[in-house]
């Protein structure tokens, strides 16, 4: 018997890791691999002006950051145009997940989403007690009318829904989700994922409308601001729910040093557009490079493009187990028939030359096991 005393919520939960990171995967293969392309990390860096910031204010490490994070925030609002008041700040979306979680949920509590997406924030809505509710995608979109209908009939106090998708890179427009977002049901509060919404073209975000208590909308600068290990995110809300997180959030969790890189990421616009761009022609590559070994893709709006393997789950875990070994880090969807993919991030030519030479040899391995 253990001397310590955990709650008997975290006492029934299983270990749960939501990504096996490619570290991991390295030590265990003892080796590197050749191309790191299954995270979605932005390939192509951050800024000049972000590596500059981070060197100018590296001897401040010893100071703890602003807990009110007073000058990103509002170089945030002045971005977007909108008050400060509706601004708030946090380690990544996934943190700001976490504590929004915590602020919704108690065990018992309805939360929907769909069947296969983000798994981290299901990983929150069950720590807390939480209890899923899914449905399944529909034609590799997300269902908004199913989402919608489920959060009504269950009572449910959060839904969650990316735009564009994670896992499989589809998106809604702009007018659709202004349509979802007029018709969330009664008590339930919307947490848009936005994450990939910079690599999105222009008509797939709807203006943001500070007015709607129901709706959170979710920034990041891990993705096409090229910072996934610096770990900032923002959320635009409502100022009255945005003042309610101040209750829960940690204070402390977004570093000085953090704080500068991703307000000289947020000035370089010019340094952005060029990124997406290069994103771009790399989804493009990705779709030939697909289409060479004889292999559909799904259109994208994110930085990664999914790849049907052209069979089912197995199958294409095979061709994912295969590439590994010969070096080439991917992920795929982990729910039927979502799985029947492989998922690609935009890298620069050297990872996707080395992804193409792989490619076909993992297919051939696989087709020849069946």
């Amino acid at each position: 018997m253990t001397s310590y005393r955990v709650t008997d919520l975290v006492s029934g939960l299983p270990a749960t890791v939501p990504f096996v990171g490619p570290e991991a995967q390295e030590r265990a293969q003892g080796r590197v691999f050749d191309a790191r392309i299954g995270a979605n990390e932005n390939m192509f860096g951050p800024s000049p002006a972000v590596i500059e910031a981070i060197i100018q204010t590296a001897g401040d490490a010893w100071m703890y950051g602003d807990p009110e994070l007073h000058e990103l925030r509002h170089a945030i609002a002045r971005h977007h145009e909108i008050p400060v008041e509706n601004v708030a700040i946090g380690e990544g979306i996934d943190g700001l997940l976490g504590y929004f979680s915590r602020m919704f949920i108690e065990p018992g509590d309805s939360v929907v989403t769909s069947a296969g997406a983000y798994p981290t924030f299901n990983y929150h809505v069950v720590g807390y007690g939480g209890k899923l509710e899914t449905i399944p995608y529909h034609d590799d979109h997300e269902n908004i009318d199913g989402l919608l209908d489920r959060a009504a009939d269950v009572n449910a106090k959060l839904l969650y829904v990316a735009n564009p998708d994670n896992p499989m890179g589809t998106w809604w427009g702009a007018s659709a989700v202004d349509s979802m977002m007029s018709r969330i049901p009664e008590g339930a509060v919307l947490l848009l994922d936005e994450a990939y919404g910079e690599f999105a073209d222009p008509d797939t975000l709807p203006a943001f409308d500070i007015s709607n208590e129901n709706v959170l909308r979710f920034r990041t600068f891990s993705k096409a601001y090229g910072m996934a290990g610096i770990r900032v995110g923002y959320v635009i809300g409502h100022c009255a729910l945005i003042a309610e997180l101040d209750k829960v959030r940690n204070h402390f969790g977004v570093g000085r040093v953090a704080q500068a890189a991703a307000l000289a990421a947020l000035k370089d616009q010019v340094f952005l557009t060029n990124v997406i761009e290069q994103v771009r022609s790399a989804r493009a590559r990705i779709v030939e490079i697909a289409r060479e070994n004889g292999l559909s893709s799904l259109d994208s709006a994110a930085n990664f493009v999914a790849i049907d393997c052209g069979a089912d789950g197995e199958f294409a875990t095979t061709v994912l187990n295969n590439l590994l070994r010969h070096g080439i880090f991917v992920r795929m969807p982990g729910i039927a028939p979502l799985n029947r993919c492989i998922r690609i991030t935009a890298g620069k030519s050297q990872e996707l030359d080395a992804f193409a030479r792989a490619l076909p040899v993992a297919l051939g391995e696989a087709r020849a096991a069946r």
